[in-house]
């Protein structure tokens, strides 16, 4: 579902690797006009360059948990484009670990980014939507928030939230002309998960693994469908939808998740090692 975004701005945190910047590179296609936030200005110069040859991109290096960096951001858009359609929440936060392990300030980190930042930035872009004459909010979520991942408690706590405001909004914003939804990946082959790979919950490997451009293609297609959740792969929402609904399926399905999820970690530790030697002989 390819459709011109020429003269329209989208906003993408997180939008200078991963996710958000092959984001960016399907609107960029499209023809939008973008505006890119992130705490690394370095990475945010070099999505810059590669796509200005296709369209108008703003950088904006920034904390998405400070509300006066939110409220300059949307300025800087409008200043810069004279208006804002698309807001792609993107930017997250993950330290992995068993509650009682992980420091009380990270988990705090976790809330902030993840669940406090997007709710905050989108109440603040409500209004620059609106004068637009409408367009669409995405909330990058998980299936961490459609089912609880043990060693990821809080994580999953702000997708769950993440995924209420998400609804909850698009109900309060019904016939306004502005879409609210969410898209809600399993893994994907980005360093948030692939530069500590033993750092990752075993279960986590068990499905299927997304690439960064399927699940931003999802985004660019939940901006004009009719979709209010898009869970990636279909088979892991299905199966988050079932151990939530019936918690003793989950529980039974657990352990062989697990020997699953270690077999596939083995295989691409073992990948990432001779991907290692080989750049080495190389040199």
């Amino acid at each position: 579902m390819n459709t011109s975004f020429k003269d329209k701005t989208v906003i993408i945190t997180g939008g200078s690797m991963g996710v958000g910047a092959a984001t960016a590179r399907k609107f960029a296609s499209l023809g939008a006009n973008l505006v890119l936030a992130s705490r690394g200005k370095k990475a945010l110069e070099a999505i810059a360059e590669e796509l200005r040859p296709l369209t108008k991109v703003v950088i904006f290096p920034m904390d998405v948990a400070d509300p006066a960096a939110c409220q300059n951001l949307l300025k800087k858009a409008e200043f810069e484009f004279g208006g804002i359609h698309v807001l792609v929440n993107n930017a997250g936060y993950h330290q992995r670990g068993l509650v009682a392990d992980v420091p009380a300030e990270k988990l705090a980190e976790m809330i902030d980014v993840n669940l406090r930042a997007p709710v905050l930035l989108t109440r603040l872009t409500l209004p620059y939507i609106q004068q637009s004459g409408g367009g669409a909010i995405i909330n990058v979520a998980s299936l961490a928030g459609r089912t609880p991942v043990t060693g990821a408690a809080t994580y999953s706590a702000t997708k769950f939230g993440l995924r209420a405001f998400t609804f909850a909004l698009g109900e309060e914003l019904r016939g306004t002309g502005i879409k609210v939804a969410a898209v809600s990946p399993g893994p994907i082959d980005t360093g948030f998960i692939m530069e500590n790979v033993d750092g990752v919950a075993d279960i986590t490997f068990s499905q299927p693994i997304c690439t960064a451009d399927e699940v931003a293609q999802e985004i660019v297609n939940l901006v004009s469908n009719d979709k209010r959740e898009k869970s990636m792969p279909a088979v892991s929402g299905g199966l988050t939808y079932l151990s939530y609904l019936l918690p003793a399926v989950g529980r039974f399905l657990y352990p062989l998740l697990v020997k699953r999820g270690q077999r596939v970690k083995r295989r691409i530790k073992a990948e990432q090692k001779a991907k290692a030697r080989a750049q080495k002989q190389k040199q």
